[in-house]
């Protein structure tokens, strides 16, 4: 029998190749390695962890911590494969709150480095040390670990071949060391590369370990996220829409205490944001949900950065409505923390984007504000400009109090921004696009109604369309009606627009139908129903919206001023774009030098 015809012989591979072959699943790189090993200590009950790398870990990774420590007779049993004290059954498996539980991570690490673990347990008189072969000596240790792992990949040098160079490797290693700082600000981290300590972060609370890890100016541009129910609980900080600057995701979600990267969670995060981010912007948060451990799925993947929700839905509409109340803080109610100076865009200093909840006298303009609460979406921006009327008092004699927080109206630059006087300095609107989150919310409110308001035209106009644009109308029809707009059809390529929602003024249907059009034919293929929705009226917003180059009187603006404090997420429009800035008065002085 030639040897391609042999009969095949099934054969039971040897423990060593075994765990050689686990390691490919969970030691991918250094920061793998670091990981499972900082799993461990946490779940020992570490204080304190000092984390040394040489090399970006592929020389040596170094773990000591001062928690319970082995047992010596357990140390033969800690490099085992699937050895553990973390669970015992299925039940155990099903309720997993430790970081590790799998039994695995020692006795793979083990099989592709050179490992040596010393350990001395609480109340033993000294320590002991054990290799990878099972060497066991006596140490000198306080209570607590070193796992020492030297020349990863050393027996398997195809697999280091695919690692990259030493400062990549230690970068992938630094960000592993972070997501476990923030997940556990009660424990203090030393980090030492190279023979040098490079970061030292102290136990402090969840604010102030985000401060040590991700920057003062991170917890500026943030807002409190603080909301929960009986089964789920949202705790941490999300970045507000115009301080967010980057086209890469910045997100650090947790759940249980565990990193994870879930795309129930990352998707609820996007809709959030969904009309509140310009252009490829990503949102930015540091996010810790807890949930019962019986309610979610931590053994999906070896490397434990994936879970599975029972009730994927509840979590994910729990965590969108969450953020969705913070971010929509309205400029009626101060933001969750102090956010004393967040730079905009424009990344000018003295020119920034504060909160707008300025604390107001209890009586503060009740008869203004219910005066322009009464409009109605059918007025346009004159008639409902008219409806308010400034106050008697001078803005540049008011006292604090009773201004509002984007303060009085006293000019406008170039018919495009309209300039405002408040206590802390100058306000500069963008009058377009702050009209455009007014209008646009308002829209939003109106097409949740069972008949959302309409506004009909005096003389119907017909518009001659495509086959294309044709077959986009028949494919979303129901969508224009939701919307508040009343369309027939006159003919092959003709469309009759009779009734246009109402708020939008004086409105070019034609121009608008196109637009509205073009928008469908835009949206991903993907997009659900309420995100087609939400562009559409985006489209409506933006067409109505007061624009550039239109002169308004000081009663107008005082106008859109109020309704934008009375407006959630007035702070961008819909498009992500900044609606104001403050220019403070120290900014100002220093242009004058003053005091210098």
């Amino acid at each position: 029998m030639s040897p391609a015809t042999q009969q095949p012989v099934i054969r039971a591979l040897p423990d060593h190749l075994i765990s050689q072959i686990a390691a490919g699943e969970v030691v991918e790189r250094p920061a793998s390695v670091l990981k499972e090993l900082l799993e461990n200590a946490i779940d020992a009950g570490s204080t304190r962890i000092r984390i040394d790398l040489e090399e970006g870990g592929m020389r040596l990774i170094r773990i000591t911590d001062n928690g319970c420590g082995i047992e010596q007779g357990q140390l033969g049993l800690a490099l085992t494969r699937h050895a553990t004290s973390k669970i015992q059954s299925l039940d155990d498996l099903e309720r997993v709150a430790t970081m590790g539980f799998r039994g695995e991570a020692l006795a793979a690490i083990a099989s592709v480095s050179r490992l040596t673990l010393t350990s001395a347990a609480r109340n033993s008189s000294h320590a002991w040390r054990i290799t990878a072969d099972g060497e066991l000596t006596p140490d000198a240790l306080p209570a607590g670990t070193v796992v020492e792992m030297r020349d990863l990949y050393f027996n398997t040098p195809a697999r280091r071949k695919f690692l990259k160079s030493a400062s990549t490797e230690q970068a992938h290693c630094m960000e592993a060391i972070r997501r476990q700082a923030l997940a556990h600000p009660e424990i203090g981290f030393t980090v030492s590369r190279d023979g040098k300590t490079s970061h030292t972060w102290p136990a402090d609370t969840s604010e102030g370990r985000i401060r040590q890890v991700l920057g003062a100016d991170f917890l500026k541009a943030c807002r409190r996220v603080d909301q929960g129910n009986d089964l789920l609980q949202l705790n941490g900080w999300a970045m507000i829409p115009t301080a967010i600057l980057s086209e890469r995701e910045v997100q650090h979600t947790f759940v249980n205490g565990r990193y994870v990267r879930d795309k129930v969670i990352q998707h609820a995060i996007r809709e959030a944001y969904r009309d509140q981010l310009h252009g490829s912007r990503q949102p930015g948060c540091c996010l810790f949900l807890q949930i019962n451990p019986t309610l979610v799925d931590v053994n999906v993947h070896p490397a434990k950065t994936e879970v599975r929700f029972r009730d994927s839905r509840a979590v994910h509409q729990f965590i969108y409505h969450a953020l969705k109340q913070v971010l929509a803080v309205s400029t009626e109610a101060a933001p969750p923390i102090n956010l004393d100076r967040v730079v905009t865009a424009s990344q000018a200093p003295g020119f920034l984007q504060q909160g707008l909840g300025l604390n107001r006298a209890p009586g503060y303009a009740a008869e203004e504000r219910s005066a322009y609460a009464a409009s109605t979406l059918g007025r346009t921006a004159v008639e409902a400009a008219m409806a308010w009327q400034a106050p008697t008092t001078d803005a540049a004699t008011a006292v604090d109090d009773d201004i509002p927080p984007l303060g009085f109206a006293i000019g406008q630059l170039h018919d495009r921004y309209i300039v405002a006087q408040t206590p802390q300095g100058m306000i500069l609107i963008d009058q377009h696009a702050a009209h455009e989150r007014v209008l646009y919310e308002k829209l939003k409110t109106a097409c949740g109604l069972t008949q959302p308001p309409r506004q009909p035209l005096l003389i119907p106009v017909a518009v001659s369309m495509d086959d294309f644009a044709m077959a986009t109308y028949h494919e979303h029809h129901s969508e224009f009606e939701a919307l508040g707009m009343e369309i027939s059809e006159a003919g092959p390529n003709t469309l009759v627009v009779r009734q246009v929602p109402a708020g939008l003024g004086r409105v070019d249907a034609e121009t608008l139908l196109k637009e509205l059009l073009h928008t469908l034919q835009d949206a991903p293929a993907q997009a659900n129903l309420v995100a087609r929705q939400e562009r559409l009226l985006g489209t409506c917003a933006c067409h109505a919206a007061i624009r550039g180059r239109h002169s308004l009187s000081l009663t107008e603006m005082n106008a859109l001023l109020r309704q934008m404090e009375a407006t959630e997420r007035a702070d961008q429009c819909n498009h992500g774009r900044p609606t104001w800035i403050l220019v403070d008065l120290p900014a100002i002085d220093a242009l004058f030098l003053h005091g210098r």
